[in-house]
């Protein structure tokens, strides 16, 4: 029996998840499978990926043939690199403490590597913040200045038609004292 790991696709239209399963090659892509082994979600930034590490290494190790997609999760989960570092104990290239020191070496280098591009996003998000912030004052305050100048214009205008409403009662007022 050919077994391959590929994806099924779940969920909602544009809006899909995928578990990661172990299937008959014969079988269809949503229907039938052996075993479950783990999940990819692309709709969170970064992609979430469960995996069950050892589980889909005994497959990778008996012949089970992941798909491509399938292929690129699993190298980033290093589940590759370790089958490559056991063919290389195998062959007495060097022993199991040195493939797993190797491994570790690589998990903590690509972690290293995952935490800054998140510190790196989460920057870039608080600085585009900022400037948002920054501009929408900007407006604000313009907004104030040109109300501000508005209500003073008006005042003004206030002001004059009341002083010339007082300037003719004043002349009337003073003209019958004058007589």
């Amino acid at each position: 029996m050919a077994t391959k790991i590929r994806l099924q696709r779940h969920g909602r239209k544009n809006y899909a998840f995928y578990p990661i399963v172990i299937a008959d090659s014969r079988a269809p892509r949503d229907g039938r499978f052996i075993e479950r082994i783990g999940s990819y979600n692309p709709n969170t930034n970064p992609a979430t990926i469960t995996l069950n590490f050892e589980r889909a290494l005994y497959w990778v190790n008996v012949g089970a043939q992941p798909t491509d997609t399938v292929r690129t999760i699993l190298s980033n989960e290093g589940v590759l690199l370790m089958k490559h570092l056991q063919g290389g104990v195998k062959k007495g290239a060097f022993d199991e403490a040195e493939a797993e020191r190797r491994f570790e070496a690589w998990k903590t280098k690509k972690q290293a590597k995952v935490d800054a591009m998140k510190a790196d996003m989460a920057d870039k998000r608080q600085l585009a913040a900022k400037q948002r912030l920054e501009a929408e004052e900007a407006i604000n305050k313009a907004k104030a200045e040109a109300v501000a100048k508005k209500k003073a214009e008006l005042a003004a205008a206030k002001a004059e038609a009341e002083a010339a409403a007082a300037a003719p009662a004043a002349e009337a007022t003073e003209a019958p004292a004058a007589e």
